[in-house]
């Protein structure tokens, strides 16, 4: 076996790879760039090595560095991780050339499998199912237009060399092929450097459900069943699940000679996914077609890890090497029900934008690590640590795995709601309502599920004013006691010789001022009216948190306050009130309507409008890029653009003017 490897990556699935290789007593070396001098992958490595700027094109995507410092350290092989590098087929042959082992696929299959066009028409030779389509190389629009009415609408456009959702339009009629074709060459020459594509049937209610699948030197495969990625947003995975639901043991017989013939197809080696569509029809009829091959480990791993029981990575480790699969296909089995949740830096109720900050709380569920734990988390952050713009917006993976999928679903909710991240927008509050929504404890599963349940996933509140204005009084009570300490002299608890004694409390919630009074009684009891809501308050700190009880209701709840937020975490649901402070907001100046602001950290990456222009609520203004995604400002209101204050391609902090929009 390797006495020692290089990992090619950062964050979670660098600490990953790092934790099976110390298992299995091998020595690993970590790159980093300077965002991630103190991250977290850096100290579980044995070694590191510095390798650039904290932009990946100065650092991560350098593989020319990569390979300097697998030879200056003595590594004998590289393991890719996923994203980066992980697909690169000159970066696999840089290794080769280096006399270092490339942990995944040959180049060969990697360029094979890389452009979509291609290996449909590979896959098609395999005898693999493919979507009806166009897949040749011909890119006269005329062509594209005659091909996509023989195929019949809704079509799909995609960039041939795309992925992550970039260079995809869905188009439903004729009328409106031109300008989507247009616009999606323009995002493929953009994101790829190739503005090639190809046309497909629009499949109705698609799931998406992948095959893992894993090839040797010594022409074995096996596929290691059956991943259902359908939850998605942007066309990026916010949930997986093995097995599939519904998935009969014929169809998953069929997909999984169907993924291994395509494996065979490219003579791979490693860890890869094969990836469908799959079409639901009347009666619970599915059909599958190819979409497209990942030539690599992917992000939803641990859920197969779950249901099998295995170290995918050590398999990976072990295949490198050359030795043979470690099981035969007839020795894998399936056991229990296993689903991964990605949390992810950014806000649902604002289109997803990312998120970036530092984590103040990042308190976890008590979890384990690997093989078929209950609770599981894959991280590569601490607490104190900061989401920076440069890299992905995902946080952790949590994964959970049950005897069912009902258990499977409750111990999620649970492991969610022990979740608490206080210092930047995620998607956990988000996540509990998916997992709570009807298709989804259903399984009646597809890929516009959010779409289709948008009116309970967004925009939720779970606790209320009421609620949320109580544990914020409770935890301020409980902070004054314990500041106070045993000096009668500074108590604060409201007590006068005579009559009662009536606090004001003034918040924000939801965006909206809102007020509550908490009565300081002779007997010592509390009264609160919060809203319309009005009772008595008592409450009392436990190791859980605060055992709060107001108004015939009770709520155990974490409560932590970040500047004048208190961040409240509760099994019913997370929210946020922030408390005011009226002596400190005295006097404060009315907010300047006029500005338009960076909501994140990124570079501008150009202005759709100029000094003078007159615009209208809802008009786009800029496009700003971060964290690999762009994002549209749109004016607030109707204006006139008085000064544009950068540049496209100038780098701006969050908050940072943009430009100046007049009434």
């Amino acid at each position: 076996m390797f006495k020692k490897i290089l990992i090619a990556n950062r964050g979670e699935i660098a600490c990953r790879v790092a934790a099976t290789a110390r298992r299995m007593a091998i020595k690993t070396v970590a790159v980093y760039s300077d965002a991630d001098t103190h991250a977290k992958h850096v100290g579980a490595c044995d070694e590191a090595v510095h390798i650039g700027g904290s932009a990946p094109k100065e650092s991560y995507l350098r593989w020319e560095r990569i390979i300097e410092a697998a030879r200056a350290t003595g590594a004998q092989a590289v393991h890719p991780g996923y994203g980066f590098l992980s697909e690169n087929e000159d970066f696999a042959q840089a290794c080769a050339d280096a006399g270092l082992v490339f942990i995944g696929p040959p180049p060969s299959a990697i360029k094979a499998m890389g452009l979509k066009a291609e290996s449909k028409q590979l896959m098609e030779k395999a005898g693999v199912p493919l979507v009806p389509g166009y897949h040749a190389a011909g890119q006269d629009p005329s062509l594209l237009k005659k091909e996509a009415g023989r195929i019949g609408y809704p079509v799909l456009i995609k960039a041939s060399a795309g992925g992550g959702g970039k260079g995809m339009r869905a188009v439903d009629k004729a009328e409106e092929f031109d300008a989507a074709l247009a616009s999606c060459k323009r995002e493929a020459i953009n994101s790829f450097g190739d503005d090639a594509v190809l046309i497909e049937k629009y499949v109705q209610r698609p799931r998406h459900i992948e095959i893992q699948v894993f090839g040797d030197r010594h022409g074995n495969y096996v596929y290691l069943f059956e991943r259902d990625c359908s939850v998605q947003r942007r066309h990026q995975k916010v949930l997986e699940e093995a097995p599939a639901p519904g998935m009969t043991e014929a169809m998953r017989k069929q997909m999984g000679e169907a993924a291994v013939a395509a494996a065979r197809a490219v003579n791979y080696v490693g860890a890869g996914t094969v990836e469908f569509i799959v079409e639901q029809r009347a009666g619970g009829e599915m059909n599958f077609f190819f979409m497209e091959m990942n030539t690599r480990l992917q992000v939803e791993h641990p859920v197969t890890e779950a249901i099998t029981g295995l170290d995918l990575v050590e398999w990976q480790l072990r295949v490198a090497f050359g030795e043979p699969l470690p099981l035969k296909q007839e020795q894998l089995r399936i056991q229990g029900h296993a689903i991964e949740a990605r949390i992810c830096a950014e806000s649902p109720d604002n289109n997803f934008l990312p998120a970036t900050g530092t984590l103040w709380v990042y308190r976890k569920p008590a979890c384990a690590s690997f093989e078929r734990a209950a609770v599981r988390i894959d991280d590569g952050v601490r607490e104190g640590d900061p989401i920076s713009p440069y890299y992905d917006s995902m946080i952790a993976k949590l994964i959970v795995h049950g005897a069912t999928r009902e258990e499977a679903l409750a111990r999620l909710d649970d492991a969610l709601a022990q979740t608490h991240i206080v210092g930047l927008a995620t998607n956990v509050q988000f996540l509990r309502q998916v997992v709570r929504s009807p298709s989804f404890a259903q399984a009646d599963l597809d890929t516009a599920l959010i779409q289709r349940e948008q009116a309970v996933l967004f925009n939720q509140e779970p606790l209320g004013f009421a609620l949320a204005a109580a544990a914020a009084v409770a935890q301020t009570l409980t902070r004054e006691k314990a500041a106070e300490g045993a000096d009668p002299f500074s108590r604060r608890d409201g007590w006068q010789s005579h009559g009662v004694k009536v606090r004001p409390f003034e918040f924000e919630f939801r965006g909206e001022p809102a007020k509550a009074e908490l009565t300081y009684l002779h007997d010592g009891a509390l009264r609160l009216a919060a809203g319309d809501v009005s009772g008595t308050l008592s409450f009392s700190a436990t190791p859980q948190g605060i055992d709060i009880r107001f108004a015939g209701r009770r709520l155990l709840a974490s409560v932590y306050a970040h500047g004048e937020t208190d961040h409240v975490f509760s099994r019913r649901g997370a929210t946020q009130i922030v408390a005011i402070d009226l002596l400190a907001h005295a006097g404060e100046a009315a907010a300047d309507t006029g500005r338009l602001t960076a909501p994140m950290p990124g570079k501008v990456v150009s202005f759709a409008v100029k000094a003078g222009d007159k615009v209208s609520k809802g008009q786009a203004l800029a496009v700003m890029e971060a964290m690999k995604m762009e994002h549209t400002i749109a004016a607030p209101a109707d204006g006139v653009v008085a000064e544009l204050m950068y540049e496209p391609g100038d780098q701006v902090a969050e908050g940072a003017e943009l430009l100046k929009l007049n009434a």
